[in-house]
């Protein structure tokens, strides 16, 4: 279906650090994996810093609304990644589309994390670390629609786009087996500033990757008459019925109230569970999540498609469903696992659905469009949870209130039976 979009030069896997050879597949896999790891715990939402800052938020007596609020400022980065899809894929840097852009977002990277170490963690101070932290959330932001564009043009040609999600997702949740017990850890002791650095050391690990493993051939004709070709590119795509069916899905699919902004003040204010436990909470959903990715890579290329997306929609389903059992640790613990697993199978039927229609000629900028309205559809959701959750705990109480977000949210992931509908049965189609 993309094959008729007129197409430009693309990073091979021959322009990564290695020729197409057996061991040379196992480096690129590396690669990836490497550059996910970075990002799964620098990542300001979801990495080593999420629980920090929402634990820093919350004592400033900040509630959840106000907490969702902080973090989808946060987020903005992520809500406008075709932008940054259209500067790599169609205005390089010295002829460079890809590796120019890595180095240029690890640095952000670090420089924010380093600036947001030098500020007083106090209320005052609260607009200006904002500020600063949202530089790396640009910078990792930038990179995740690099390599993501880098991943499709070497991952489409060998047929292994789905591989490569496992082995990043893998990475990702394997530094988020890091981060929950070491986020918990510095929320107890609240070490916020310890966090920034140690995230400001991950992005010197994403520039060395990127200035001496990413290797892409210079080429000055890019550097001229791109924003035509991007024009014509992406309007052929935006025309794509598949292209526009797997947006809708991706914003109806993501759009839960539920949210973890309400979870994390549900646990530490309603349950009372301590930074320390709810960090372990997080790594049990890493540690889960790993298992799903080998599973998904091991059967996933076997079932066909129109099956993994009514499974997606049921698990996202269950994946809310699963909380409304919370109240003690045990159930906590059984809960964690549950989530990570059925959340994470989902997740990869979602990329992988992106990842095969994406064109390769812009494969960072409409990939990165599916990302955005995915991630924007969690932030605006999750203000909208945080604001029912508020209000519904003081007329429900708050045990009452929680269930009833769960229900909620389970109810809007429902709706996108109906889209499945219009996708193809088989992935060849």
């Amino acid at each position: 279906m993309c094959r008729n979009l007129e197409t430009v030069p693309q990073t091979s896997a021959h322009d990564l650090d290695c020729p197409m050879k057996p061991d040379a597949t196992r480096k690129l896999f590396i690669i990836f994996a490497a550059l996910y790891f970075v990002q799964g715990a620098g990542e300001l939402s979801a990495g080593l810093l999420s629980q920090p800052l929402r634990s820093m938020l919350r004592n400033w007596g900040r509630d959840s609304a106000e907490i969702a609020t902080f973090m989808f400022l946060l987020g903005i980065p992520w809500y406008i990644k075709p932008l940054f899809g259209m500067l790599t894929d169609f205005v390089p840097i010295r002829g460079l589309r890809r590796k120019s852009y890595l180095i240029l977002s690890s640095l952000l990277m670090i420089g924010g994390f380093i600036a947001a170490t030098m500020m007083p963690l106090a209320p005052a101070a609260g607009t200006a670390i904002l500020l600063l932290l949202l530089l790396p959330s640009f910078g990792i932001a930038f990179k995740d629609v690099t390599t993501d564009a880098t991943m499709i043009e070497t991952g489409q040609p060998l047929g292994i786009t789905g591989r490569l999600q496992s082995a990043q997702w893998g990475a990702m949740y394997g530094a988020g087996l890091l981060s929950g017990v070491a986020g918990g850890w510095i929320s107890q002791h609240g070490l916020q500033r310890l966090g920034f650095l140690v995230c400001a050391l991950l992005g010197c690990v994403s520039l060395y990757i990127a200035i001496f493993h990413i290797r892409e051939t210079p080429r000055p004709e890019l550097q001229h008459g791109q924003l035509k070709r991007a024009i014509k590119v992406l309007g052929e795509a935006a025309r794509t019925r598949m292209i526009l069916l797997i947006a809708v899905f991706y914003f109806l699919l993501n759009f839960n109230p539920f949210s973890a902004d309400v979870l994390y003040v549900h646990m530490s204010d309603k349950l009372g569970f301590s930074e320390q436990f709810i960090g372990y909470t997080y790594t049990i959903t890493s540690f889960a999540s790993i298992l799903a990715c080998i599973v998904y890579g091991l059967f996933a290329k076997h079932v066909p498609l129109r099956r993994l997306l009514h499974a997606s929609v049921l698990f996202m389903i269950l994946s809310s469903l699963v909380y409304v059992g919370l109240g003690s640790p045990a159930s906590a613990v059984v809960i964690s696992l549950a989530y990570g697993f059925i959340y994470m199978i989902t997740s990869l039927t979602q990329l992988e659905l992106a990842s095969r229609y994406c064109p390769p000629a812009a494969a960072g900028t409409v990939f990165a469009l599916l990302m955005s309205l995915s991630n924007l559809s969690v932030s605006l959701s999750s203000i909208l949870g945080g604001r029912f959750y508020e209000a519904w705990k003081l007329s429900f109480g708050a045990q009452k209130a929680f269930s009833m977000l769960v229900m909620v949210g389970a109810g809007f992931t429902a709706l996108c039976w109906f889209l499945v509908l219009f996708f193809p049965r088989t992935r060849e189609a």
